[in-house]
């Protein structure tokens, strides 16, 4: 039974897209990005000299700050918190500049569904700005699951709240978008695209639902991997791309 959105959109079809870069001026790297009406802003300072307490000393530290659009950070901000560290910690070179701290300061502009993607690609995308060497790119996407069983991609708000559960998928970006003449890397000995770096479930879902999602959301993700390849090429006079 498919489920009707109120936008219209097709199950599979993603939001609008736009991405900014360099948008703050003291920002060592700084990015917008949004998915529809869902938008956040990221920045990137360092990296700066010294580590927290309990970092490892030999590698590059990364922190990750949520402000949230109003009032203070609660549970929710602190969990995003610790998964979007430990995504970007997953796709950066830590070895590069060890003994070091780089700060990501991610603000809510606007929420409309699927936020921590959102944030996770503007993370991405402020972190080429600021030069912070990584491993590969990274795109974000989520998955919402209806009580029929029926899986549609980049919910709203509305509809994430109208979900049996839904799940937020991060995949390192395309082999073509990242290596150059299509050379493939391999991580694990399994192709780059067939890999997942981040995965994270709200509700319940049987482990089929589950396999079900990340083969939908893995579809989906050539067209953000392009549309953030091309983001991230130098433009001029204004840096900023939009994709429908």
């Amino acid at each position: 039974m498919e489920v009707d959105r109120i936008d219209e959109r097709t199950p599979n079809q993603l939001r609008p897209l736009s991405c900014s870069r360099n948008i703050l001026n003291r920002a060592h790297g700084s990015a917008s990005w949004s998915q529809g009406d869902t938008k956040v802003l990221a920045a990137v300072y360092g990296p700066k000299a010294g580590t927290r307490k309990n970092e490892n000393p030999e590698k590059a530290c990364i922190e990750v700050i949520w402000k949230p659009k109003t009032g203070q950070s609660g549970k929710l901000e602190k969990e995003y918190e610790m998964i979007l560290k430990r995504t970007l910690q997953s796709i950066c070179i830590l070895t590069i500049n060890p003994n070091t701290m780089t700060s990501v300061i991610i603000q809510v502009v606007d929420d409309d569904g699927a936020l921590l993607p959102c944030a996770i690609n503007a993370a991405c995308a402020a972190l080429v700005d600021a030069g912070i060497p990584l491993k590969h790119l990274a795109v974000a996407i989520c998955c919402g699951l209806a009580e029929s069983g029926y899986v549609i991609l980049d919910p709203t708000k509305l509809e994430e709240q109208k979900m049996k559960a839904f799940i937020y998928l991060v995949f390192p970006n395309s082999v073509l978008s990242v290596l150059p003449n299509g050379s493939l890397q391999k991580k694990g000995g399994e192709p780059l695209e067939h890999g997942i770096i981040t995965s994270f479930t709200q509700g319940s879902m049987s482990v089929e639902d589950y396999l079900h999602c990340l083969e939908r959301g893995r579809a989906a993700t050539s067209k953000m991997s392009d549309f953030l390849r091309r983001s991230l090429q130098p433009q001029l006079p204004s840096d900023s791309s939009k994709a429908g």
